[in-house]
């Protein structure tokens, strides 16, 4: 066979394309055979060219795995035997590594086997040689081995973290050094989050110096190993960073702000800073590096990609993501720096400048929330004024700057709706569809919240929707659609003089069916239900037939975002009809029922072999090669099917909820993919799971409670709702799901009374305090951090429903919720400190009141406590604060007995200048 074999390795290797194809069909028939391992072998050692000793090494590795176990004891010596002379003896680079692949794949076998002691201790010695060759092979297996048999590396680990330290440091040769990179990478993947990966902090200064080595001499692919490094370093739940954080934000800012260096490569630097923004936002703030941040990040966003480069590496688009991320993140520290960046920008002669400069704003409006909220003035008219400039793309900007204020400002932007509407409506008639299209968006989020204030505007507005949507590209009709959604929630029954002409219009986009045109039904039929829930019932349940076919009809067109708003639009169908809609959930619950049990459409990329100059060579293989396995380089989730997901989990609780005792037929099923979606992987589809259940709860209680022999079955489900709340509030680590666990159990408490719940009142008041400690895992924050506890940022949406959990309680069990309200209570007043935000005292507040009115004289007890805070709060600034400290200054006045006596009226009266609330609070004393 050896000598056949040769030829027909010459022969693959010739540029003629039949006779490679013959020399491939032979290679395959031969490869059946476990006697072509020795002669592979013989091969390697013995052909007199690098390119066919590096084949044999290539098809050795690809047929060694389904036959290592047919060769007899001798045949596997010789084998290992030859591998380590060719690691040792080769002078080709390429076939040494091809070897040392080869390696890895035994190695895999042969090592838990007992069969290959002398394989750690060779490579150990090889390591130490005087010979850089030996050196950089052997810290290539040492790479190429973790992903085969890391586990036996654990005993040896602290001798390879010295050894890898050491050939970092190498001074007589680059590439040990760059091995040694690599295998610094390789084992930190390998060894995940056990305690020997914080011993990497120390390797952080020398993985710098050799990455910046490679800069230097153009080797930039070798480069950005480093922050494959850190971004394992900084994912991992240990503290690794510590002081090194410093170097790494400032060797990321050198790369990313390097013109002359790859966009793949200075993408990979901005992205190491987003990362350390989303997980060691602390970090940042502890070492100052917020401000340098920003100054780099800021001056980005007028940077983009030319012509022929990939837009998912532009700088100013992964610049963007980093401001987001650090404003989410730390708010208090990104809106000083981004505002004098945005002033000083919004002045430049160059339009790039101008056009980040409005970016910059829109991108922290989400994050920094509150504080924006406080400067929108001037904040606002640097976005006005760009609405206005001679460049296009500073009118776009400034056209998304104002629709994701619109989005995330409210209520206060929409108090600024006199000088904001009349220059989006200008902006409609720009002549570019970009601007129009972002404009568009504007006017959608920015009309939505609006209200009667839209009133005098509605006819103006509409006009020109109405003759965009007739007029424009369906891009453009698109986000026109969306537009005119948003103006009818707000104008609700005002709407009615536009709804028969933008229905009519909607027929004939619901009927599309080319692919092209599906995202443009998809919108329609979204803006159709919008529009029924603004005019009602009466209006639209006559005509609503064909809409409703039209509808069933999209689902067999095979789009994911078409059905998704589809599922929305009977939704809101459902909420207008309630009973109504019964007579449509035979055909509306199975489509449901069909994409809440869609595959995900996951989609695996595996990592080809690196078989340097061997393209085809992978056709050659076998059955066994099933053995081998490939190594998962990535694994990514079609959106869309979650999105749809979502919406159809969403739409089964809305149709349980507005049918209820009629829901009766898919009771069941529904549960099932509740339970099953309240632990699904990605929390959007989470969330609607745990609002749905409690719409299934309610469906069930009218399903069972006209029937005795019903009521096992209904608390069956109220078992798995609550245990599945219960398990969320102290298990999900999305904070949103978490609240509306919270909510939901709130109004279970409320609504079925305490003798339904009692049995689950120990776990609910363990998890609150789980909650209220900021212990639960959505409250994590990175372990590096030694930020205090007081400082640490929090979701105010999620408190808000955690301090829910007490005044239900309170209202459900009367004066025996003393023993339990004890618990609660110190762990709440937390939240009153001066250091944490007014909000969060607001929320503490207006809980103590309801938990007064509901509780009683047990309240008596808290009034030395609770009164100084509540007469603080008599005096703010905010009418909302005020409110909820007169209603809990008369609360407890009503309940709190004697304690109460020790603050006078008159001291009361001095704090509160509301009369109306005085009158309450005077009552309540008498």
């Amino acid at each position: 066979m050896a000598q056949s074999l040769e030829l027909l390795l010459i022969q693959f290797l010739m540029p003629d394309n039949d006779a490679r194809r013959q020399a491939e069909e032979q290679i395959k028939r031969l490869a059946k055979d476990p006697q072509v391992v020795p002669a592979l072998v013989q091969h390697l050692r013995t052909a007199k060219t690098p390119n066919v000793r590096q084949l044999a090494a290539v098809l050795l590795r690809k047929k060694i795995t389904g036959h290592w176990s047919k060769l007899s004891p001798q045949l596997k010596h010789l084998v290992k035997q030859s591998l380590i002379e060719s690691i040792t003896m080769e002078h080709s680079p390429l076939v040494r590594r091809a070897s040392a692949n080869v390696v890895s794949v035994v190695a895999k076998y042969a090592v838990p086997a007992g069969e290959w002691p002398d394989l750690l201790p060779f490579l150990f010695q090889c390591s130490q040689s005087t010979q850089e060759e030996h050196r950089e092979v052997a810290l290539i297996l040492f790479s190429s081995l973790t992903e085969t048999i890391g586990s036996t590396f654990r005993p040896h680990f602290t001798d390879l973290q010295t050894l890898l330290l050491k050939c970092l440091q190498d001074e007589t040769s680059n590439r040990v050094r760059v091995a040694a990179l690599k295998a610094v990478g390789s084992f930190l993947e390998c060894i995940g989050d056990g305690d020997e990966v914080v011993k990497f902090r120390e390797f952080i200064p020398s993985i710098l110096n050799v990455s910046r080595q490679c800069l230097a001499v153009g080797e930039e692919d070798v480069a950005v190993i480093a922050f494959e490094i850190f971004d394992e370093l900084i994912e991992s739940p240990a503290p690794l960073l510590g002081d090194s954080v410093k170097s790494i934000v400032q060797f990321s800012l050198e790369v990313c702000s390097n013109q002359n260096l790859e966009p793949s490569t200075r993408h990979q630097a901005i992205q190491i800073i987003s990362w350390l923004a989303k997980y060691k936002s602390n970090s940042l703030k502890k070492h100052k590096l917020v401000n340098p941040i920003l100054q780099v990040m800021c001056p980005l966003l007028a940077q983009s990609t030319s012509g022929d480069e990939d837009d998912d590496l532009a700088p100013d688009r992964a610049a963007a993501e980093v401001i987001d991320t650090i404003a989410v993140n730390l708010p208090k520290h990104v809106l000083p720096p981004v505002f004098e960046f945005a002033s000083v920008s919004s002045q430049n002669s160059n339009p790039k400048y101008r056009e980040a400069s409005v970016t910059a704003l829109g991108v922290i409006s989400e994050g920094c929330t509150h504080l924006m909220k406080d400067k929108l003035e001037p904040v606002l008219h640097i976005v006005l004024v760009a609405l206005r400039d001679q460049e296009q793309m500073v009118r776009g900007a400034a056209s998304f700057a104002l629709g994701q204020f619109a989005e995330h400002l409210q209520p206060e932007i929409t108090t600024h709706y006199r000088s904001v509407l009349p220059c989006i409506l200008n902006a409609l008639e720009d002549a570019s569809d970009e601007v129009k299209e972002k404009s568009y968006y504007a006017l959608a989020a920015f009309c939505e919240d609006m209200g009667e204030e839209i009133l005098p505007f509605l006819d103006p507005l509409m006009n020109k929707l109405l003759a965009s949507l007739q007029s424009s590209s369906r891009n453009l009709q698109e986000t026109c659609m969306s537009a005119i959604g948003s103006v009818a929630a707000a104008a609700e029954q005002a709407f009615m003089p536009y709804a028969e002409r933008v229905l009519e219009l909607m027929k004939t986009f619901m009927v599309l069916t080319s692919d092209e045109d599906l995202r443009s039904r998809a919108r329609a039929t979204e803006l159709v239900g919008i529009v029924a829930m603004s005019v009602g019932r009466t209006r639209m349940e006559p005509i609503l037939s064909p809409y409703i076919e039209a509808a069933i009809s999209g689902f067999g067109l095979e789009f994911s975002e078409l059905r998704e708003y589809t599922h929305g639009f009977f939704s809101n169908v459902a909420e207008i009809l309630d009973d109504g809609f019964i007579k449509y959930l035979p055909h509306v619950v199975p489509l449901a029922f069909a994409s809440c049990n869609l595959d995900d459409g996951s989609a695996v990329d595996i990592e080809d072999s690196d078989d340097d100059n061997m393209g085809g060579i992978g056709e050659v293989s076998s059955d066994d090669e099933a053995h081998d396995e490939p190594r998962v380089r990535n694994i990514s989730i079609r959106t869309g099917v979650l999105d749809e997901k979502a919406a159809a989990t969403q739409a089964l609780g809305l149709f349980a909820l507005h049918t209820k005792g009629s829901y009766s037929p898919y009771l069941e099923e529904s549960l099932r993919i509740m339970v099953k979606h309240s632990g699904y992987f990605h929390e959007d589809v989470r969330l609607q799971a745990v609002i749905a259940m409690k719409h299934i709860l309610t469906a069930a209680q009218a399903i069972f409670q006209s029937h005795n022999e019903g009521s096992n079955e209904l608390r069956e489900i109220l078992d798995t709702v609550m245990n599945i709340y219960i398990k969320t509030m102290t298990g999900d680590d999305d904070k949103e799901v978490v609240a509306n666990a919270c909510t939901s159990t709130a109004d279970i408490v409320k609504e079925w009374g305490y003798m339904a719940v009692e049995k689950y009142v120990p776990q609910i008041v363990d998890a609150t305090l789980v909650l209220l400690r900021k212990e639960a895992p959505c409250q994590q924050i990175e372990s590096d951090s030694e930020i205090d506890d007081d400082e640490a940022e929090h979701d105010e949406v999620l408190m808000d429903a955690v301090s829910d959990l007490l005044p239900a309680f309170a209202k459900a069990m009367g004066s025996h919720y003393a023993p339990i309200f004890s618990k609660l209570f110190e762990p709440l007043m937390k939240f009153a400190k001066a250091s944490h935000p007014p909000l969060d005292r607001t929320m503490v507040v207006a809980c103590l009141a309801e938990v007064a009115q509901n509780m009683g004289t047990p309240i008596g007890s808290y009034v030395d406590r609770i009164m100084p805070l509540v007469l603080k709060e008599l005096i703010s600034s905010e009418a909302t604060n005020r409110r909820n400290a007169a209603f809990c200054v008369g609360e407890l006045c009503k309940n709190g007995g004697e304690p109460t006596l020790k603050y006078p009226l008159c001291a009361i009266k001095s704090a509160l200048p509301i009369s109306r609330h005085l009158k309450s609070i005077h009552y309540s004393i008498n």
